[in-house]
């Protein structure tokens, strides 16, 4: 579904609240040549208790940490983002929504340095379902490994969500569609599993789970630490600062990606070998339903977790 087609019309920008249409940059805007912004994502989901958004706090963070490395000073406060968000929210009256900050160097020089050019903040929000589709969660999805390798952090800051960088993300993931895959599994330099394009990849083997630590050129997943945690919970060993093999995929019994568009998605075939017996595991079943009970607010646990509009 295109935006034309959502009932949403308002942005928040710099600091005041404009119309959809008119939530424009020139096009000589530094972050439009150069990629040079910052971005978040993150869900608001519909709870008894009205809408809440999840794990607010730390995506706030993380956006201003990946402003650290590009010297990028966001004018606004934490405090500021977050009353703005909520209040974009009420206004279009969404009980559920996606959510998306981005700061990013505006107009001023085309150099490459971005001096002298200011920083630009904006946020927007509108209905977003499933990112790989409903039925995915539940049946899973059929993925590749990419030709494309993911950069390693002597590059670039792999722990940045930069907006620049999501052209490696761009090409993994378009291969795979043009494969007639729905995602993709990208690895690292060393040629060992990285993440996919936009997901944390998590694997799981005798009832043990296993993800990519952060020095295998990772982003540092909200959702990713989220599913650790209520995996420790729910009393599974978790091995999240390990190494994972191209053919380790071949033989696990379970797959699984995490994100906070993708939030738990099973993975069901990997360049066409089954995993497992072709199904959403046991174990992915058992997080998935814990994740979606705490976002949905069926359960008290974790209420620290979440931001109510």
């Amino acid at each position: 579904m295109g935006f034309d087609e959502m009932d949403v019309s308002t942005i928040w920008m710099d600091g005041e609240f404009v119309d959809w249409d008119d939530a424009q940059v020139h096009v000589l805007t530094h972050g439009l040549h150069y990629g040079s912004g910052v971005f978040e994502g993150a869900r608001c989901y519909d709870t008894a208790e009205g809408p809440a958004i999840f794990r607010w706090e730390e995506h706030l963070d993380r956006l201003y940490q990946s402003a650290k490395p590009y010297e990028m000073e966001i004018d606004h406060t934490k405090a500021e983002l977050t009353e703005a968000t909520k209040e974009l929210i009420q206004r279009q009256d969404l009980e559920s929504c996606y959510i998306r900050p981005i700061a990013f160097y505006g107009y001023n020089s085309l150099g490459v340095s971005p001096e002298d050019c200011p920083t630009r903040t904006a946020i927007a929000v509108w209905p977003w379902g499933a990112y790989l589709g409903e039925e995915a969660l539940e049946a899973g999805i059929e993925v590749m490994i990419s030709s494309w390798r993911k950069h390693a952090s002597s590059q670039i800051p792999t722990n940045a969500k930069t907006t620049g960088l999501y052209v490696n993300s761009m090409l993994a993931g378009e291969e795979a569609r043009r494969n007639g895959y729905a995602e993709a599994i990208v690895l690292n330099k060393e040629g060992n599993v990285a993440e996919g394009p936009g997901e944390n990849i998590f694997l799981v083997r005798d009832g043990e789970i296993h993800t990519p630590g952060l020095s295998e050129s990772i982003l540092d997943g909200i959702t990713r630490d989220t599913v650790i945690e209520i995996a420790e919970d729910l009393g599974y060993t978790v091995h999240d600062n390990v190494s994972i093999s191209r053919g380790e995929l071949n033989t696990a019994d379970e797959l699984f990606f995490t994100g906070s568009a993708a939030e738990v998605t099973p993975i069901r075939k990997v360049d066409n070998v089954v995993i497992g017996d072709g199904s959403r595991g046991p174990v992915t079943e058992e997080i998935q339903q814990r994740f979606f009970e705490i976002v949905e607010r069926e359960t008290d646990a974790y209420d620290e977790w979440f931001e109510y509009v």
